[in-house]
Parts: C-alpha cells; sequence; structure tokens
C-alpha cells in the first residue's frame, strides 16, 4: 500500500468510510463516506462516545498511538487479531514479505474474515484451498511458536502458515484459537469465513496445544460453560471436540448473517489493559447510555457475581460486548464469553487483582461492595442471585471430576473459589 494509506470500511454491503495513516506518524483519519450519511440511515453503528462524529468532514485522531489500538480509532482497532493471532500473523508475512506491516495493511489482509460485521478493503486475496485438520493445524502452531524461541533463519512452509493464518488471526485473545464453519448436512469443515450462512454452524475453537500440560484449560472452560447454563446466563452453544478443544458458536454469525459487534473497549476507547477506566461501574453506565433491556442489566449483575464467586478475574473490558441490532439500530448486550477460571492452578497465587474493579476495588469484595452496584443500577433480589450462583459451588467440583480434570487441579480450583470476603 502507498505511504499515505487509505482503507475502505464496509458495513453491511456498503462502504461506510475510509480510515486513512501517513507513514511514520502517530496520527490517523476516519472519514465518513457522504453518501452514506446521505441515507440517513444505520445512526447508531458508532454509538455516540465522544470517538467518531456523524460528519462529512475528516477526523483526526492521535490518541491512539498505544499497544492496544495501534493509532486508529478503537471501533476499527476491535478487528485487528490479538496476542495470539498477532503471532500466527507475523510468522506468515516474515515468511512470505521479510518487511514490516503497516495497521492498515494488517487489516487490509483481514479483508472479510475478521470478527463482526465491519469488512475492510481494497482486500488482500488468499488461497481458498484450505483443509481443516485439528491435528496438523495443532504442529503447525508448535512450529510457529517454537520459532519465536529459536533461530530466526528456520522457516516454514508457506501454504502452512497461509492455512493457520486463514482460520486463526482474527480471534481475539492470548490464547490458541481458530475459526471454523460446520456444514450443518455433511459436516465438513472448512475455514471460518470462506463461507457464511444459515447452512453452516460457525464456531471459535480454542484449541488444547500442550497434551502433555497438566492443566487442561479447554476442558475447565466447557464445564464453567456447563455451570453457567445452569444459572441461565446467556451464553452461545458451546462443546468439546475430541475431548479436549473448547468450541463454542459465535454470535457474530446468527441467522445466516454476520452480526455488528463492538466490545466495550472498542465503542469507548477505554483501554482494557488501562486500570483507569476497568471498572464494572463504567460498563453498567455504559449499558445505560446504550438504553439496553433492563433485564441485560440485571443479567449483566449476575454475570459480574458469577465471575466474582468463580474467581474470573479476567473479565476485563474486551471480554464484554455488543451486538447491534439493524432493525431496531439500538445495541445489545452480547451473550457471555470467555468465562472460565482465569488463574493457573498449579501455580502458587495470593489475591489475585480483578481486571475489573467493583466499589473502587480489585481483590476482597464484600457483599455491601455488590449490594452497592445493586442498589445504583436498581438490580431488584440481589440476595437471591447471589444465592443462586452460590449454590452452584459444589456442582463445578463434580462437573470437572465428571470431566477427568486431574483431583490436585480440581482441589486447586475449588480453593480458588472462594466467593465473598
Amino acid at each position: 500500500m502507498a505511504a499515505n494509506e487509505i482503507i475502505n470500511v464496509h458495513l453491511f454491503d456498503q462502504e461506510i468510510g475510509r480510515i486513512g495513516m501517513q507513514e511514520n506518524e502517530v496520527r490517523s483519519s476516519f472519514q465518513f463516506n457522504p453518501d452514506f450519511l446521505n441515507q440517513n440511515k444505520l445512526l447508531n453503528i458508532f454509538p455516540k462516545t465522544g470517538i467518531l462524529r456523524r460528519t462529512k468532514h475528516v477526523q483526526l485522531f492521535s490518541q491512539f498511538d498505544n499497544e492496544t489500538f495501534k493509532g486508529i480509532p478503537p471501533q476499527f482497532a476491535d478487528s485487528l487479531p490479538d496476542r495470539f493471532g498477532s503471532i500466527i500473523f507475523k510468522a506468515w508475512l516474515d515468511n512470505k514479505v521479510h518487511q514490516n506491516i503497516s495497521v492498515l495493511e494488517q487489516l487490509a489482509y483481514i479483508g472479510n474474515r475478521g470478527m463482526g460485521a465491519m469488512e475492510y478493503k481494497p482486500i488482500v486475496q488468499l488461497p481458498e484451498n484450505v483443509a481443516i485438520d485439528l491435528d496438523e493445524i495443532i504442529e503447525l502452531l508448535k512450529e510457529v511458536l517454537d520459532l519465536k524461541k529459536s533461530s530466526r533463519q528456520k522457516k516454514l512452509d508457506n501454504q502452512a502458515l497461509i492455512n493457520i493464518f486463514k482460520i486463526g488471526t482474527s480471534a481475539g485473545g492470548a490464547r490458541p484459537k481458530i475459526l471454523i464453519s460446520e456444514n450443518r448436512k455433511t459436516g465438513k469443515v472448512i475455514p471460518g469465513d470462506l463461507e457464511y450462512g444459515d447452512h453452516f454452524n460457525h464456531y471459535l475453537v480454542k484449541l488444547a496445544l500442550d497434551e502433555n500440560e497438566n492443566y487442561p484449560r479447554e476442558v475447565v472452560e466447557y464445564c464453567y460453560y456447563l455451570l453457567l447454563k445452569n444459572t441461565g446466563i446467556r451464553m452461545m452453544d458451546s462443546k468439546l471436540i475430541d475431548n479436549k478443544h473448547f468450541a463454542t458458536l459465535r454470535f457474530d454469525r446468527q441467522d445466516g448473517q454476520k452480526q455488528h459487534v463492538l466490545t466495550a473497549t472498542g465503542m469507548t476507547g477505554w483501554d482494557y489493559k488501562n486500570p483507569t477506566n476497568s471498572s464494572y461501574e463504567n460498563l453498567f453506565n455504559l449499558c445505560s447510555f446504550l438504553k439496553i433491556p433492563h433485564t441485560q442489566l440485571e443479567e449483566l449483575f449476575k454475570r459480574m457475581i458469577f465471575n466474582i464467586i468463580f474467581a474470573n478475574t479476567d473479565d476485563h473490558l474486551k471480554n464484554h460486548a455488543f451486538i447491534y441490532n439493524q432493525k431496531k439500530d439500538s445495541w445489545e448486550l452480547s451473550p457471555a464469553y470467555d468465562i472460565t477460571f482465569a488463574m493457573n492452578p498449579l501455580i502458587d497465587f495470593k489475591q489475585p487483582k480483578r481486571a475489573l474493579s467493583v466499589n473502587g476495588k480489585r481483590n476482597k469484595i464484600t457483599l455491601q461492595d455488590v449490594y452497592k452496584i445493586a442498589e445504583d443500577y436498581t438490580i431488584k433480589n440481589p440476595d437471591g442471585i447471589i444465592k443462586e450462583i452460590e449454590s452452584q459451588q459444589k456442582e463445578l467440583s463434580k462437573l470437572l471430576m465428571q470431566h477427568d480434570v486431574p483431583k490436585l487441579v480440581v482441589e486447586k480450583i475449588m480453593d480458588g473459589v472462594a466467593g465473598f470476603d
């Protein structure tokens, strides 16, 4: 791409605007497509959180020059791969072009294969003849991760890297994960965004990369999913593949259509790595600002209680998302995701700090702290919600044992599931 880069942004089969970035500058720009604005539709695709204004003029941004946003507005930075996807992306590019790549070129390579519904053009085309073999993919991923620790002279086969690049770069997070689509009739599995429609089940798969590891993270997360279902917290249907890989249906692919999704970080510009804005109060305030139905506000309270009791301390702002309702031009809370025992139970830990604070506190949360949240946001019967979720503690131990999680790991997890101080 040219030194002064521009890339088109598409949503719901139309160009909504263009992102620009000048080489060697930290400043980016965005301009809405005037034809899109003249339609006077989809007025709320970017809520008025003080970042993007609905104007025909060019808007400049210099405040997002950090690791999370990489210089571009948060709404579009949400589409970039996080740590694991970036590792695969870099390995593929090193093998292919041996040069640095800009943030807009990353979006160009992601193109129409990213999470959510936004697409970026010009799309850099990649071959579509990609077969899915989880065992082969895992071996390739191990090679990529080993490559980071070993000599730079080692090379991987370009086609192999294309295979894992296409299905592994658009999912966020630090753990190895891929996007796949399963044909409902034939069972054939293909990369996640080569095709989409109501004849596919679209999954995000978290891979059990190291079979020698004594802590089966993906199995533990599946047990947490089953526990969430018991409490009535919404989550997409999930399953285990080969009794070790955690697969969950994607909420950004529903009814055969792509869904426009933004995380709390992408919607507001609150850096999920920065504790300054990382609080449940801010999350509740955002829900109120978006006019989320009160029943979903009550569910957010329920998720908060679950995360506290069951030691999911990694409940940061990118692990809370919202789905756009195109017909109503409004937003709703997405189903829950990435909820699990967040620490390695085989490593000793003392009072781990939560990603999101409650009443200004990141550990030693008390009932009084959550009662204040309930009062401030008119949550009915907080005691009943707390007792309902506390009643699931024994069920967690049972589920972990039923799924052959090692006894020591179960004991350590149950020691960490302490509830309130």
